[in-house]
């Protein structure tokens, strides 16, 4: 091709790219399109552009024409490799090799190598401020004596194409900016975002406004702000004192009660701030505020929990106190701290007072209180009690502290709080109760020892008179387990015992006891013993306790009923006996006990069978 024709046909290619990079915003479009260019106008059909990417360690072929489809997009080639496209870059300058094979400067890499390239021209592609992008380059598999009207060329159309490529990047980035903020906006619902004219009326209302106010934007644009604000504030030309300020200061609070549209009022907290062109004209206003009614609602809530917490602890008798969980320390203490410590609370606040408080405590109980606060800590509750040296009086006192953990949202134990009772009235009340309780019980057991005694010497030696004695000393038996206990429960098994060692051998072979300590209480004891009396009795009389040919087995377990109440269910099972007639068809006051009078006193279930071979009973009550 004749040099002038050459010359026209690369202004014309020049001029192309000028148009294409003035009316496309794609950057792969335009890297592709120069590749096709120059390779086209320097003869070739193959050329490829090379960016540097990865903080300057590598150079990825970002665009090309003429080369397999893997290598573009994909290839990338270490800066540090002496290949010609590193050498170049790092010259500054065009390169021009008119036979790869006699190359001494650099090494050609292998994917050219392999695509059959034996001669290449290229020079760098610099962005405004002289910042390098990487490199031009256009490569023949056919010899060919580039030379520097080729290099010019390409250093003209690098020179265009800079300046391109920087002004795509920072279209792209303001493109990836903007659907950023985009997307930032239309997802805070929570958060009213709209701009106003320099006379306060909306121009621009986005999804949260919407969200948080009610109108939508065909609704709210035109319209005064003004409308967002309450009938009395708008009264009181509080939205147009919002603007005055913004206008005078550049930016204003807005942190008050605002309207929607349906009516309801909801709190914002927000600013409103003046928009200014360069030379200061005002544009107009941007007004940002966030929904918090629901969140001020739950503060106002927390305060007046706090509030209510407070008075409480103010009037309590009993001290409240919170804990810090991880260092001890005090956070809060009621008054009542000074009359049941004897002590200031401000001494006990703060840093260092957990081993004052400490040093309050008798040695022999320091060690139950830390106890009971590592259990705390660990998530589980605590009662325990503890003996002070109250220091104002110098009294001994004891203290019953309830405690519990105070986990944040996230399950962890943040504080440790409780409630503190002084019991040392109580404790020795409990004392001077236990020595009446004795008292009571010794005598009436002398009692019941009278009214059997009379009701003998009265009634005679009938049988009539035999059973009522009986009967009397079944509860005189109760009573005494009650004194041995030493308090106002027996345990079940002893009251088993206690009535069949009083009719048989003290071991009857064929006689089987089994059951878990399960304690009745004083009022439940003495049905109970009259129930198990009027049992072994007729087990003696009619059962298997007669003439030992028969068997006993009394076994009882604890188990919960539908409540969740602890409920005590004793079996009484006879094998082995022959029912003598009298005996199967006889109904007397035992059998009305065990199924009427346990019900009425006891709200137990009794379940009364007299089989073939011996009695079943079962009695089901609750424990108290």
């Amino acid at each position: 091709m004749p040099r002038t024709e050459m010359m026209l046909r690369r202004q014309e290619v020049l001029a192309d790219f000028g148009d294409l990079a003035l009316r496309s915003n794609d950057l792969d479009e335009v890297l592709n399109e120069a590749c096709r260019q120059v390779g086209e106008a320097l003869g070739t059909g193959r050329a490829k552009i090379l960016e540097i990417e990865r903080g300057g360690e590598c150079l990825l072929v970002r665009a090309g024409i003429g080369w397999d489809p893997g290598i573009v997009g994909r290839m990338r080639l270490p800066m540090e490799e002496r290949s010609s496209e590193t050498f170049a870059i790092r010259a500054g300058e065009p390169v021009i090799s008119q036979d790869i094979g006699k190359e001494t400067r650099f090494e050609v890499p292998g994917f050219m190598k392999e695509e059959g390239v034996v001669a290449l021209v290229n020079v760098p592609v610099f962005l405004p401020g002289g910042r390098a992008f990487g490199l031009l380059q256009v490569d023949s598999t056919e010899p060919r004596e580039f030379d520097e009207d080729d290099a010019r060329f390409l250093r003209t159309y690098a020179t265009i194409l800079g300046p391109v490529i920087d002004r795509l990047r920072m279209h792209r980035e303001l493109r990836s900016t903007e659907e950023r903020f985009r997307l930032t906006v239309e997802s805070a619902l929570d958060y009213a975002i709209f701009l106003s004219d320099p006379e306060d009326r909306i121009t621009d209302w986005l999804p949260g406004a919407q969200a948080v106010f009610g109108w939508t934007a065909e609704e709210a644009v035109g319209q005064p702000a003004g409308i967002t604000f309450t009938p009395e504030d708008r009264e009181a030309r509080q939205d147009q004192e919002e603007i005055e300020t913004a206008r005078r200061e550049g930016h204003a609070p807005n942190v008050r009660w605002h309207l929607r549209k349906d009516g309801r009022r909801v709190f914002i907290e927000g600013s409103t701030r003046a928009l200014r062109e360069a030379d200061g004209t005002l544009r107009g206003f941007l007004k940002i505020g966030q929904d918090v009614t629901e969140r001020r609602r739950k503060d106002e809530l927390l305060r007046e929990s706090e509030e209510r917490l407070r008075q409480f602890g103010e009037a309590s008798s009993d001290l409240l106190w919170v804990r810090n969980a991880e260092t001890l320390d005090f956070e809060y203490l009621s008054p009542a701290f000074e009359a049941i410590y004897g002590a200031g609370r401000e001494d006990f606040l703060g840093r260092g007072a957990q081993e004052r408080w400490l040093a309050l405590i008798l040695p022999d109980d320091r060690d139950r209180a830390r106890d009971a606060l590592e259990r705390l800590r660990g998530g589980e509750r605590a009662t325990i009690e503890f003996r002070i040296i109250r220091p104002s009086d110098g009294e001994l006192r004891w203290i019953e502290n309830t405690d519990f953990p105070m986990p944040d949202g996230d399950g962890r134990v943040r504080r440790l709080a409780g409630i503190a009772q002084d019991v040392t009235e109580e404790k020795a009340s409990a004392a001077r109760l236990e020595v009446l309780v004795a008292e009571l019980q010794h005598r009436g057991r002398n009692i019941l020892g009278v009214i059997a005694s009379v009701a003998s010497r009265t009634l005679g030696d009938g049988a009539a008179v035999d059973t009522f004695q009986a009967r009397l000393q079944a509860l005189s038996r109760a009573q005494g387990l009650l004194s041995q206990s030493g308090s106002d429960t027996v345990e079940v098994g002893a009251l088993v015992r206690a009535e069949l060692a009083a009719h048989v051998d003290s071991h009857p072979p064929r006689v089987e006891i089994a059951g878990p300590r399960v304690r009745l209480t004083s009022a439940q004891v003495q049905n109970f013993a009259l129930a198990l009396h009027e049992l072994t009795t007729n087990a003696v009389k009619y059962g298997a306790l007669r003439g030992g040919a028969g068997r006993l087995t009394v076994s009882w377990a604890t188990g919960r009923d539908a409540k969740g109440h602890r409920r005590l269910s004793l079996t009484w099972a006879e094998t082995g006996v022959d029912i003598p007639p009298e005996a199967a068809t006889r109904r007397g006051y035992g059998r009305e006990l065990i199924e009427k009078a346990l019900a009425y006193a006891l709200r137990a279930r009794t379940e009364y069978v007299l089989g073939a071979d011996g009695v079943r009973c079962r009695i089901d009550l609750p424990l108290t």
